[in-house]
């Protein structure tokens, strides 16, 4: 099992509620680093480097601990869609890929600061959304408020009503943290 503390570099509370499903104690504490997504960088090294800048951005603060940084894009078409921060334009990302697969990719790293060693991982999930009229957007928008999430969606509650497909490894990774790679990341360090 996990056996050295543990920093998340999140504030996000999905990444927080999905660390505590595996049962271990850790920290969350927001990374002290400002995400640049206009790197010059392929989306799936894009978002595996910015995971790598969040975790070794508290090396300093946590030098005995290990550092988890995590990071999350969708992609359609080569193009990054992002959190989009206000409702209009959660509306023209849902429009966008409505009746389209897209590709969530989620970049995650473990930093060791002691030792500088450094594990990553790039988690991508295809994901196909059905045709939404411009009704279905707005009432989602409305109730869900889903500025805070890459596409405009979160799959945890009615957003799964959005797709007809999902497909990856481990479902946590569309909420923005795979269980699954972060564990064995883990266990390489140990």
């Amino acid at each position: 099992m996990i056996s050295r503390s543990l920093v998340l570099a999140s504030t996000s509370i999905y990444r927080r509620d999905l660390m505590s499903r595996l049962g271990i104690d850790f920290q969350a504490v927001a990374p002290n680093y400002e995400e640049e997504h206009d790197l010059d960088l392929p989306p799936g090294e894009l978002v595996v480097e910015l995971a790598v800048r969040k975790a070794q951005s508290l090396a300093d603060r946590y030098p005995k601990t290990r550092i988890i940084g995590c990071d999350q894009v969708a992609e359609l078409d080569g193009h990054i869609l992002l959190k989009p921060g206000n409702l209009e334009r959660a509306q023209a990302q849902l429009k966008e890929l409505s009746g389209r697969t897209h590709r969530l990719l989620t970049g995650l790293a473990v930093f060791e600061p002691a030792t500088s060693r450094l594990e990553t991982a790039l988690d991508v999930h295809h994901m196909t959304m059905r045709e939404l009229t411009d009704e279905e957007i707005d009432a989602f928008i409305e109730s869900e408020q889903p500025v805070d999430c890459a596409g405009a969606y979160k799959v945890e509650g009615p957003g799964i009503t959005l797709f007809e497909s999902m497909q990856g490894e481990d479902y946590t990774g569309i909420i923005g943290l795979p269980l699954t790679k972060l564990v064995r990341l883990l266990q390489r360090l140990d």
